[in-house]
């Protein structure tokens, strides 16, 4: 049974992962008072200024929504103060939240974060789980504290990552996860029940935020390694190799441990539905992919459109 009165909450997050928490904040018998993302920014190829996926939600529902330049500001810190909120719920907001937020709200602020404490903290838990090719990640709902990711843990979920899943895939089934885990947590607290844990500092890892040069591929590395690569960098920033001078955007793959018998971004097999390339060890089978600026591609319909034969190389400079 839920025991306790329902807690007044300030929300804070800006993409699309963050939107499943912010639904099922929306859902529950806590309250909503003031939703706070990053201010709107250009995105896109025009470059034009949009509005964050949780500002959107939040105006579709009617809730008062803030965008700060600077978190410290005071106009800000008031603003906060005047919504009455008891606690703060972070998910995917993208900034560091200075002491005087964390002191503003009598509960505190706890966060939604993609992956088991200690490890994988940072900007891309997810991403950087699967390029690592772990077998399992999940959410820990846990108290934020001025150090990144380093506060106590309030609530964990454990999911297995498939061995050709996406980092896609991935978030999006956590952010489900995570936004049920969330409100569960919050009624917890609301009743006096959350025990908080410490994290183990020795078993801490950190999860770089990404680049577009993280996606260049190294042939050189075993063809498993390079297809977690092609898989964690979907859907953003992408593997890529280069042929004959054009960026070539590898979208997905399968690997294999037979040997190829040529060097490694060798073409080993350019035919039908086949495009193999020899890696360090084994063999990358790219299923999707994509010249960039131009449409994506299965492996036949490239092949038939592009004269490609087996001792063809790819490269990692154009």
């Amino acid at each position: 049974m839920v025991t306790g009165v329902p807690l007044r909450v300030a929300f804070l997050g800006t993409p699309q992962f963050a939107v499943a928490t912010f639904d099922a904040l929306l859902d529950s018998r806590h309250h909503v008072v003031v939703a706070v993302t990053q201010p709107d920014r250009p995105r896109g190829r025009g470059q034009r200024p949009a509005e964050a996926p949780v500002k959107l939600r939040a105006v579709e529902a009617g809730i008062p929504v803030l965008q700060p330049l600077v978190l410290g500001d005071p106009a800000f810190v008031a603003a906060l103060e005047r919504s009455s909120a008891d606690i703060g719920v972070v998910a995917a907001y993208g900034r560091i939240l200075p002491p005087v937020i964390l002191s503003t709200l009598g509960l505190g602020t706890i966060n939604v974060h993609a992956s088991l404490l200690p490890r994988y903290r940072g900007a891309a838990p997810v991403h950087r789980a699967v390029i690592a090719g772990e077998r399992e990640t999940g959410v820990t709902i846990m108290r934020v504290v001025k150090a990144l990711d380093a506060g106590p843990m309030l609530a964990s979920v454990t999911r297995s990552i498939g061995a050709d899943e996406t980092s896609e895939e991935v978030e999006r089934d956590l952010a489900r996860t995570g936004a049920s885990l969330l409100v569960s947590t919050l009624d917890e607290l609301a009743a006096g029940h959350v025990t908080e844990m410490p994290q183990d500092e020795r078993a801490a890892t950190y999860a770089h935020r990404l680049t577009k040069a993280d996606g260049l591929v190294d042939w050189s590395r075993p063809a498993r390694q390079i297809h977690d690569l092609i898989r964690g960098l979907h859907p953003w920033p992408h593997a890529y190799t280069f042929l004959d001078g054009s960026r070539l955007i590898l979208l997905r793959s399968s690997p294999s441990l037979e040997d190829a018998g040529a060097p490694p971004g060798t073409v080993v097999a350019a035919h039908g539905d086949d495009l193999s390339i020899a890696a360090g060890s084994g063999i990358v089978h790219l299923r999707e992919l994509q010249v960039e600026g131009k449409r994506t591609m299965a492996a036949r319909d490239f092949l038939a459109g592009h004269r490609l034969t087996p001792g063809a190389r790819l490269s990692a400079q154009p």
